[in-house]
């Protein structure tokens, strides 16, 4: 399919725009990511209501939470390449378009199947915004003052994973509410943000013939559905080693295969493969993974440890996550600035994943009787860790590629850090449901079946245990849940050897749009090949 890509009228002239006009569009952008983080968070205490009140199973239960992520991850590389071809501000009015009619979607649903659709949609529009949300900040701030901004992204992050779990459980408790606003509370949010950037965001679009790859889309978002897919059964509905196994994990690796043979000749690829040809973008993509697992893996099971192992409310259990997200606040804050005034990256990275290493190594130390001030502490060292690691492994990677792959660049990172977690989180998922039943039989024998829920996925109902079965089955998630450390510790010490061999360069003091004017200049000149 060619199509022809319109010229926006930009406001302002291709040159760079003031700090002013930068932050006010810059406005827009943390009013959209605040709704997607929102999105994922906020439902989380509702679930339970959800599925009550929709006469839906466990294993809807957890389809509600992976089909957005299966979603999000598997159309980040196309929204990627849309960002390198047709107008960012268009494309990312689309996205917030489509999370608009997803959470709608979502907020009437008479059913459990319309609720897995509009899933679905929400995530699509969530792949967006998390893509182009750093494309289009890459494309307005050049590489040298991007640190002192991400301060901002990480505020906005941090306000969104803690106030949504609170704001989910004042809903649901709310009478005259009730959990279906969790969904439509998004809505103005969203329609606040399109109107914002319609009126801030000004960035200058070349007219030019382009061709989009859908074969190589389709192929590419088969595959990863595939694998993801797999990884969120595995283990539950059928065996690691299986029939199922074998058939999911060849088909996802043979249409993959295909969709790099398809996008080694498209005209214009969706994830162009010269990339990976770039050393920082190969061992970027390498640490994203890594980081992935390591960090989403672990972290996302500290809820049930609090919940069960500890004992508190799912209000309190969202609270105490505070510590880790001060950290990751703190240290992307303080780096950022840090790289903005000496142009020097390379030792935040390597010392991010150091601190991550240190963190994942104190929390597999935890058990049922941890003091919350520890466990504060070492989640205030993980939170510091990443906040180094992740914004800085893009930044790295957007200084290092041409101007014309910046989308391509940023969407390949993200994509392979939201797979990295997605793996991480169904492999230590079952790595998880397996302690939890071993341990169990192990302590209580005949008695197990009962205490655990007789081998489904479901919770123990804590309130329904006698007092000594109580105290055993927190000592076991708790011993669980370090050992799930334990698990990701060796990947995050494989990401600081990765991040050794990333290749230091002086940051561009240009924007991505004059980087892009610069180079089609250059290209255009008599000469030139």
């Amino acid at each position: 399919m060619t199509a022809t890509v319109p010229a926006e009228t930009p406001k302002v002239s291709a040159g760079r725009m003031s700090r002013r006009e930068v932050l006010q569009a810059l406005s827009g952008l943390m009013v959209g990511m605040f709704v997607s983080i929102l999105a994922s968070t906020v439902v989380a205490n509702a679930l339970p209501r959800i599925i009550a009140d929709l006469d839906g199973s466990q294993t809807v239960y957890t389809w509600i939470v992976t089909t957005e992520l299966l979603a999000m991850t598997a159309t980040v590389p196309l929204w990627g390449k849309m960002a390198d071809l047709y107008s960012k501000k268009l494309l990312i009015q689309l996205s917030l378009g489509l999370f608009v009619v997803g959470s709608l979607i979502a907020g009437l649903t008479p059913n459990v199947e319309v609720l897995l659709i509009s899933r679905i949609v929400q995530g699509v529009g969530a792949g967006g915004m998390t893509a182009l949300a750093t494309i289009v900040m890459a494309a307005m701030i050049p590489p040298r003052e991007l640190g002192r901004y991400a301060g901002i992204f990480g505020a906005v992050f941090g306000v969104g994973t803690i106030a949504g779990p609170l704001i989910g459980g004042v809903l649901v408790d709310t009478s005259w509410l009730g959990w279906r606003w969790c969904f439509l509370i998004g809505v103005p949010f969203t329609l606040l943000s399109i109107f914002l950037l319609q009126r801030t965001l000004h960035l200058p679009v070349t007219r030019r013939k382009v061709r989009i790859d859908w074969l190589g889309a389709l192929l590419i978002t088969s595959g990863v559905s595939t694998l993801l897919i797999w990884s969120s059964l595995a283990g539950n509905s059928f065996a690691w080693a299986s029939g199922w196994t074998a058939l999911m994990v060849g088909g996802g690796i043979a249409l993959l295969a295909l969709a790099v043979a398809v996008e080694a000749r498209a005209e214009e690829p969706i994830v162009p493969l010269g990339i990976f040809r770039n050393r920082t973008v190969s061992l970027t993509t390498i640490a994203s993974v890594l980081v992935g697992v390591a960090m989403f893996g672990g972290t996302v099971f500290l809820s049930q440890y609090f919940q069960i192992s500890l004992g508190k409310s799912p209000t309190v259990a969202g609270l105490m996550s505070l510590p880790m997200i001060f950290g990751l606040l703190v240290s992307s804050t303080i780096a950022g600035q840090l790289i903005t005034k000496t142009g020097r990256w390379k030792r935040y990275l390597v010392a991010g994943a150091v601190v991550m290493s240190v963190g994942m190594l104190l929390l597999a130390t935890i058990d049922a009787h941890t003091s919350g001030l520890l466990l504060g502490v070492y989640m205030a060292v993980l939170g510091v860790g990443v906040g180094m690691l992740m914004q800085n492994l893009v930044l790295a990677a957007q200084n290092d590629v041409p101007a014309q792959e910046l989308g391509a660049a940023t969407s390949v990172l993200t994509f392979f850090r939201s797979m990295g977690g997605a793996i991480g989180v169904s492999a230590l998922g079952a790595v998880m449901a397996n302690r939890v039943a071993s341990l169990t039989a192990e302590k209580l024998g005949p008695l197990a079946g009962g205490a655990a829920g007789e081998g489904s996925a479901e919770v123990p109902d804590l309130s329904a245990l006698p007092a000594p079965v109580l105290r055993i089955i927190q000592d076991v998630y708790g011993t669980a849940t370090a050992e799930l450390f334990l698990i990701g510790a060796p990947f995050a010490l494989l990401a600081v050897v990765v991040v050794l061999f990333i290749r230091e360069k002086p940051l561009h003091t240009l924007s991505g749009e004059e980087r892009r004017a610069r180079e089609e200049a250059a290209a255009a000149m008599p000469g030139a090949h």
